[in-house]
């Protein structure tokens, strides 16, 4: 079990779509442990396999006081009518907060490590947390989801920051 360091943006990693978990080996638990460890800190709340360098579709969670991870997620219900605008930020993309639209509500459904059904749901926090986690893995950061001012406020705040 190791605390690892969290990718930046520009690294490659991060823009590439996470490879399926198909085999649950010392790998895999090794993972998990290593994403478990990184996120318990305070101010984080999801973390993405691909964060740590990582091309493998899991992510874990810290929020409400619950740690917890997920393997081989994939969203399956998302509030259609319930949204929420508040202030993103990310790991990945230090020291930036932007507002970026998520559904109210998420859930997702995986595996654990033992190959049985895991069910992550939320409101608030935790469905902001699953549905910018899946993003990573599908190798999107939630600067995509900005509307185009706040896009290319970000965007100049990075450059600024030699980022």
């Amino acid at each position: 079990m190791a605390y690892r360091d969290i990718r930046i943006i520009g690294d490659p990693v991060l823009r590439t779509v996470c490879d399926p978990i198909t085999d649950i080996d010392d790998s895999v638990k090794a993972l998990v442990e290593d994403l478990l460890q990184t996120v318990d800190e305070d101010g984080r709340a999801g973390l993405a396999a691909n964060q740590i360098g990582v091309s493998l579709r899991a992510f874990s969670w810290h929020v409400d006081g619950e740690i917890g991870y997920i393997l081989n997620p994939r969203i399956v219900e998302l509030s259609e009518d319930e949204f929420q605008d508040g202030d993103e930020g990310c790991l990945s993309v230090p020291g930036l907060w932007f507002p970026t639209e998520r559904a109210w509500y998420a859930r997702a459904e995986g595996i654990d490590l033992d190959g049985k059904k895991v069910v992550v749901e939320g409101e608030e926090l935790m469905g902001r947390c699953i549905q910018h986690e899946c993003d990573h893995l599908d190798g999107r950061l939630y600067l995509d989801r900005l509307s185009r001012k706040n896009r290319a406020q970000a965007m100049r705040e990075l450059r600024e920051r030699g980022l």
